[in-house]
């Protein structure tokens, strides 16, 4: 068993036990009061008299009434004292699992920053110390790109474990982040011969998310799309928009999603079972990409899922909200 679930085995056999200790608590205070009002009516010599055998106990109706109600009241009154104490108990081991979580993303994040900073520093010095005739120029400003999209994202990860980040968003072009997304993924999908084509993005269709969110939430569809994409196939983009939503789909011409629920496929470490990472192996991958897809689109009030899924390809839609006007 791992550390994770001996930890949450171990909270619930105390929060159990909680409630049992409370539970007893409970049941012995109403006998208490059951006593009490007893010996209310009859005294205690009475009770313990050897030549007495027969105790009555007047109780008139009025009684019974209004000691029903102040003992149910009073049960029901510890009842949800007892269950919001075993609740916060219970809850305990998520707070601090999400905290430690936020921790470690924030840590993480700062000490990736400066050595990209100084490698994004040493590939400016080199663009600029080569030829005007040098041939690697274009490759240097790629990897000048690529390292520029790698701080982005790590402050963009700096900025996901700040939850009120996502309230005030300046409306972005969507268009250029596709094709910046388009130029990123390019070098993987002509390693496997797939074609990536962008059809019908208005110019000024906008939406209401960060450029680097939209960025690296469309470079892992586009991954995702061109890893199920067989050799020589194409993978189209296209966006349209409404008075609401924007809509940006992925469409490959793989397989298509079987083994599982499509719906599932936004799982953390969910995975398809003939279609791995478009590897067709378990061994690939660990199914983690989408579910970041969707965590990044959700904080700004957007989702994504799969509208359309056969042997022909599988569609996955963006859904973004629109600026408000």
């Amino acid at each position: 068993m791992d550390a994770d679930a001996l930890l949450v085995r171990r909270t619930a056999v105390r929060v159990g036990v909680w409630l049992t200790v409370a539970v007893s608590v409970l049941v012995l205070a109403v006998l208490a009061a059951g006593l009490t009002f007893v010996l209310t009516q009859v005294p205690l010599r009475n009770v313990f008299d050897p030549n007495r055998h027969e105790e009555m106990v007047d109780v008139g109706g009025l009684d019974i009434i209004v000691g029903g109600v102040a003992i149910g009241l009073l049960a029901v009154a510890l009842a949800g004292t007892l269950g919001l104490l075993a609740t916060r108990r219970a809850v305990a081991p998520l707070v601090e699992a999400l905290s430690r979580q936020r921790r470690f993303v924030a840590d993480a994040s700062h000490e990736l920053r400066t050595p990209l900073a100084v490698l994004d520093t040493r590939l400016q010095v080199l663009e600029r110390s080569l030829a005007a005739d040098d041939p690697h120029h274009a490759l240097v400003r790629e990897l000048r790109d690529d390292s520029r999209n790698v701080i982005n994202v790590v402050n963009d990860l700096l900025d996901s474990v700040d939850v009120t980040a996502a309230g005030n968003v300046t409306p972005i072009s969507v268009r250029p982040v596709i094709d910046g997304a388009v130029a990123a993924i390019s070098v993987l999908a002509q390693e496997k011969q797939v074609t990536l084509e962008t059809v019908g993005v208005p110019d000024d269709l906008t939406a209401a998310i960060p450029d680097t969110s939209l960025h690296r939430a469309l470079v892992a569809v586009l991954d995702n799309a061109v890893k199920h994409s067989p050799t020589g196939a194409v993978v189209t983009v296209t966006a349209v928009g409404d008075r609401r939503w924007t809509l940006i789909s992925v469409t490959d011409r793989g397989a298509g999603i079987s083994g599982i629920d499509p719906g599932r496929i936004f799982d953390r470490f969910a995975r398809s079972s003939s279609a791995v990472d478009g590897g067709g192996t378990s061994n690939i991958g660990f199914g983690i990409g989408l579910n970041l897809v969707q965590d990044t689109v959700g904080r700004f009030g957007g989702s994504v899922d799969v509208t359309a899924t056969s042997g022909d390809g599988t569609t996955l839609t963006l859904r973004l909200p629109r600026p408000r006007r």
